[in-house]
């Protein structure tokens, strides 16, 4: 369970990153291309958060989902 939580607090500080550039004017390159990293580290970060979800509390293997 702690480590669901830990998943969940590094998934809430991805997307606040990825929030920060998202949200910019007219970005530039150099912005652009950290959104594009941002928005991908906070996806895996949430799909980490979202497997440990399932294995903790649904005792499903996320796996084996798919």
């Amino acid at each position: 369970m702690e480590r669901l939580r830990q998943r969940l607090e590094a998934a809430e500080k991805a997307l606040a990153a990825f929030e920060k550039l998202a949200t910019l004017k007219n970005p530039n390159d150099v912005e652009r291309d950290a959104s594009i990293q941002r928005f991908k580290f906070s996806f895996e970060a949430s799909w980490k958060a979202a497997k440990q979800f399932l294995s903790d509390i649904e005792g499903m293997d996320a796996e084996r989902v798919l």
